[in-house]
């Protein structure tokens, strides 16, 4: 089955669909923003393996020193994404690409393998039952649910970045943390900022444009998260406005 696999690299990124929108005719806005984002990644052992086919069979993961995430730890790899929709699901796709995961972990000499879960699954999430299989297990905690799994090669074990217990920030109104890792990011922050024009809904949208920066952020992050009036809301993306407008009903008194 690893015959029907490649590897994204500097040499192919420009000419390869990446897997999460591909039915745009057009030049979509998020697309090359991810493109562009990998670009600069893949210099830095990200990895990007999909289905050499036009499907949303992937895994995406880097090194956990230049993810750009607040987890930190020695020596590990961070799954950003390990996704199989429609018909490709049932064919063990997803088993293929989360051992290439483990095995080039193992050749590379890593400590383990680390991404974010939940105590209730997110659905912008990996699916942290299908990792647990493999050995995968809850690291650190939040108190707003969020969990890091990881299989440890050697006992070590990464964390969450001393900032991310806060779970809260100063401000009013819709407050969005993000980056280009993700091609629906720029079509979320689109609605986000009309949907606040439109309402008078104060919005602050901060681009998460440096590795300091994520390492640092006040909350979980895979590249998105939204507070509201300095409330930790989700790391979900807003999947339409009636989603913007729950969150801005349920915290507009706190």
């Amino acid at each position: 089955m690893d015959t029907d696999f490649i590897n994204l690299t500097p040499e192919n990124l420009s000419g390869e669909h990446l897997c999460c929108i591909i039915r745009s005719k057009k030049i979509h806005p998020g697309i090359e923003a991810k493109r562009q984002w990998l670009a600069s990644r893949l210099t830095e052992g990200h990895v990007f393996r999909k289905l050499n086919a036009k499907a949303t069979v992937f895994i995406e993961y880097a090194p956990l020193e230049t993810a750009w995430v607040p987890i930190i730890g020695d020596n590990y790899y961070y799954v950003y994404c390990l996704w199989v929709l429609g018909d490709y699901k049932g064919k063990g796709y997803a088993k293929s690409l989360m051992e290439y995961c483990l095995a080039d972990a193992k050749a590379k000499g890593k400590s383990g393998v680390c991404m974010l879960g939940a105590q209730k699954q997110k659905a912008w999430l990996s699916d942290q039952s299908f990792a647990k299989k493999f050995g995968f297990e809850v690291v650190d905690t939040t108190d707003t649910g969020y969990e890091l799994l990881a299989l440890s090669f050697d006992g070590t074990k990464p964390q969450f970045s001393p900032s991310v217990k806060n779970q809260g920030i100063e401000g009013k109104g819709l407050t969005v943390y993000y980056d280009m890792q993700c091609p629906y990011v720029c079509q979320n922050i689109e609605a986000i900022k009309k949907y606040c024009e439109t309402n008078h809904v104060p919005v602050s949208l901060i681009q998460v444009d440096t590795l300091h920066k994520a390492k640092e952020l006040p909350c979980v992050f895979n590249n998105w998260a939204v507070f509201y009036n300095g409330n930790f809301v989700t790391v979900n993306l807003f999947l339409d406005v009636s989603y913007i407008e729950k969150i801005v009903n349920r915290y507009a008194t706190t």
